[in-house]
């Protein structure tokens, strides 16, 4: 294809756009969490733009939920399809291996991103490899596989390109996703033509239709250039070996079927035992993830292009990630494996959306990051995500397959008092809440003592900015005061 006479971009397409060393991921450190809170909500453009993007999925969300009534039975089977898969993984994994080299596809069993970076660097060092595409994958952000390629394997002088439109941009900014389905939704169109604009060497306006337009041609030159291309995926089937892609964009196909190898990166959890249980889940995943019926695009795979086919890879390779996956197995956080990475918990969790992906300091953000960095990461390491939640519940009511988000927070807080990671006044705080709630004599007294105590902070009906670490509750809210009577004493009282 000439794509100069089709319009394309005079650069020439090995021209390296950006280095990626960008350390966001489940190896960099995640610290500092209420600080990188504050500064974000305290940014109204951010807001606008959490507020625009998961205001269009949930409404989606709704309408097509409505469209599928047998949506809880779904959520039920997609539930208990995960509890089986974990209860016998090693026999999944071991079918699924068996399948795809049957069908002359290679596997690699990955311990950590090392491993995997050491697969890929040694594959693309034995073709000759320079250039890299990418369709989006959250386990290659975890293991922070690009950034290990360029480090760890300078000799080989890989050109590693974004392809998801949303992750290119990224790429290009030196930015880091801060959604697992909406990698750039805290970036305005201003913001993404300055970023493009610098790409192309010229100045683009911030109109969508030429803002694509350009990527377009810039990417292009990439796929027809590439001599890997790797991809995630959203589920793995054991019993054929079929590796299933959900996208909404083209890149993903143009990434697995124009080079001539392809190499997935899959989670072990990714797991389903049967090709019919796929369509559980392809029904529930569009809905919950970008409130569509079904994306654009699923693709299904099993094994490298055959004799007499037209297109797909010379060589497929399909490396299982654990990266600490396994050591939740038959754990109380076992549930934590059964995420299907749709990203509707984020968008109704009022956290995530005062603050935004960045705050989290992870690949994973919102509640499931809450949950999921600390499992793989370690508690010392993370400890101020399990206390990023309001427990409302909301993540859990909305989860697709019926992850208990919420309580899993919970439990993680108890291992921090367990571990000893918590500080002693946290501990003493919250035994002597939990000896209060659960004892009508105390909570009573308590009651009695808050109105009396309150007196020193209320003013005009409200509580006054507290001090100290107090302030928490006073510097971005309005705290209001204990009723001057409490519901059970009006309900004594005779009032209806």
């Amino acid at each position: 294809m000439d794509l100069k006479r089709s319009g394309g971009t005079e650069k020439p397409v090995g021209r390296r756009e950006t280095r990626d060393r960008r350390p966001e991921g489940i190896e960099g450190g995640v610290e500092g969490f209420n600080r990188r809170a504050s500064r974000a909500v305290a940014d109204r453009e951010l807001h606008d733009s959490i507020a625009l993007f998961t205001g269009k999925t949930l409404g989606g969300r709704g309408v097509n939920l409505a469209t599928l009534p047998e949506a809880p039975e779904l959520r039920e089977r997609a539930y208990h399809i995960k509890q089986e898969t974990m209860a016998n993984l090693g026999g999944y994994l071991e079918q699924m291996a068996g399948a795809i080299e049957a069908r002359g596809g290679k596997v690699h069993f990955a311990r950590d991103g090392a491993s995997v970076a050491e697969y890929i660097g040694g594959l693309a060092g034995r073709r000759g490899a320079k250039i890299i595409t990418k369709s989006k994958s959250m386990a290659t952000e975890e293991i922070e596989l690009n950034r290990r390629l360029e480090e760890d394997y300078p000799e080989l002088g890989l050109e590693i390109v974004e392809t998801d439109l949303g992750e290119w941009i990224a790429q290009l900014a030196g930015d880091t996703p801060s959604h697992i389905v909406g990698p750039i939704l805290h970036m305005n169109k201003a913001r993404i033509a300055r970023i493009l604009s610098e790409s192309a060497g010229e100045k683009l306006p911030p109109d969508v239709e030429a803002l694509a337009g350009y990527a377009r041609r810039r990417l292009r030159e990439k796929f027809l250039a590439s001599d890997i291309g790797v991809s995630g995926a959203n589920f793995g089937v054991a019993e054929t070996g079929t590796v299933c892609l959900v996208t909404n964009e083209g890149n993903g196909r143009l990434v697995t079927s124009v080079p001539p190898v392809h190499v997935v990166v899959i989670g072990i959890e990714k797991l389903v035992p049967r090709f019919r249980d796929l369509s559980v889940f392809t029904r529930l995943l569009a809905r919950s993830g970008t409130g569509q019926r079904l994306t654009a695009y699923t693709n299904f795979i099993t094994g490298p292009r055959g004799a007499g086919e037209l297109d797909g890879p010379e060589e497929l390779h399909v490396v299982f990630l654990d990266n600490g996956r396994s050591k939740l197995l038959g754990t109380p956080f076992e549930e934590a494996l059964y995420c299907i990475r749709c990203g509707s918990c984020l968008n109704v969790c009022p956290v995530y959306r005062q603050t935004g992906g960045h705050a989290y300091g992870s690949t994973y953000s919102g509640p499931i990051g809450a949950v999921i960095t600390p499992l793989l990461k370690g508690d010392e390491k993370s400890r101020d995500l399990p206390h990023a939640s309001s427990l409302c519940g909301a993540c859990s009511e909305t989860c697709p397959v019926g992850i208990p988000l919420h309580e899993l927070l919970v439990k993680l807080r108890n291992r921090q008092v367990d571990g000893g990671i918590a500080g002693k006044a946290e501990e003493l705080v919250f035994k002597g809440f939990e000896k209060t709630m659960s004892s009508p004599k105390l909570y009573g007294l308590a009651k009695k003592a808050g109105r009396v105590a309150q007196k020193a902070v209320v003013k005009d009906g409200s509580v006054r900015p507290l001090p100290g670490p107090l302030s928490g509750w006073t510097d971005f809210r309005d705290l209001a005061p204990l009723a001057r009577k409490s519901f059970a004493q009006l309900w004594r009282e005779g009032i209806e």
